[in-house]
């Protein structure tokens, strides 16, 4: 049988799209305890960030900007 990594390797090379759908599975197939705590969780977080962007205490940025400077740190470590 396959290791977990093994199978990720693989699962890593499907479609985003695929990708997305078998996430949202494994995260449903949680304890649905532990779901609703984290459900809560992130409800909390949302509204807390939406409160910040509304009120201007946070600057948004554009996603080409995000990916850019994502894209930049990740050369920078390969060297």
């Amino acid at each position: 049988m396959p290791t977990g990594k093994q199978i990720l390797s693989k699962l890593l090379k499907l479609p985003a799209s695929e990708r997305a759908e078998l996430a949202g599975e494994l995260i449903r197939s949680l304890d649905d305890a532990h779901d609703l705590i984290t459900a809560k969780a992130w409800a909390l977080e949302l509204e807390k960030r939406v409160n910040d962007v509304v009120s201007g205490k946070v600057k948004t940025e554009s996603w080409t900007k995000v990916r850019s400077r994502i894209e930049a740190k990740r050369r920078a470590r390969k060297g």
